[in-house]
């Protein structure tokens, strides 16, 4: 039975994606090219240029189908009741995917391409940072709503509190990304800003 032409096409965009994933993790981002993209997943120069613009899209797309889950499902936290627990776990898994090669050299090339590419900065922060952030504001809101954060509490402010220090010391190098250090952002966020009472 012939593939559908529907059918051919996905295969050809996994095809592509696939194949620039491997071209990143073998040379480095610098030296990936459409043409040797397009090489690899046996495909015209055309095919990839009929489905996007640059190769900074391709690579995007090709994070997306890395870190996809649930297709359809947005993100979300676990909201198990226990807020500095929840955080994290959370943490922990980010500094997991951040150590992880099949991460590190997308991720880091996404981020140079975003810097100078404004059509694809918006698409990052409509289609990925955008629903990550929102899953985040609303385990605070969760948290708020129980009564566990102050009620006036700046919930964008607060999501880079949490998060921004662990991406930073990613994109910086400037020290060793651990569980350890994780448990201190979370610590600091959550206690660390304030005097403590007697008896706490």
């Amino acid at each position: 039975m012939t593939p559908s032409p529907a059918r051919r096409r996905e295969s050809s965009r996994r095809a592509i994606l696939t194949a620039a994933f491997d071209l990143l993790s073998e040379v480095g981002y610098a030296k990936v090219s459409i043409e040797g993209i397009a090489a690899r997943a046996g495909v015209g120069k055309q095919t990839i240029y009929r489905w996007w613009p640059s190769k900074g899209a391709v690579i995007f797309d090709a994070f997306l189908m890395l870190s996809e889950g649930n297709e359809g499902e947005p993100p979300a936290l676990p909201d198990t009741g226990d807020l500095e627990a929840d955080l994290t776990a959370v943490l922990h898994a980010t500094v997991e995917e951040l150590n992880d090669p099949r991460y590190d050299q997308p991720m880091r090339a996404l981020a140079t391409e975003i810097a100078h590419d404004a059509e694809l900065a918006a698409a990052y922060a409509e289609r990925l940072d955008g629903p990550l952030k929102e899953a985040k504001r609303q385990r605070l809101r969760s948290a708020q709503q129980a009564g566990h954060l102050a009620e006036d509490l700046d919930l964008d402010v607060a999501v880079e509190m949490i998060w921004g220090p662990l991406l930073n010391r990613w994109l910086q190098r400037s020290g060793p990304l651990t569980a350890e250090y994780a448990d201190r952002i979370v610590t600091t966020a959550l206690h660390g800003l304030r005097p403590r009472r007697s008896g706490e």
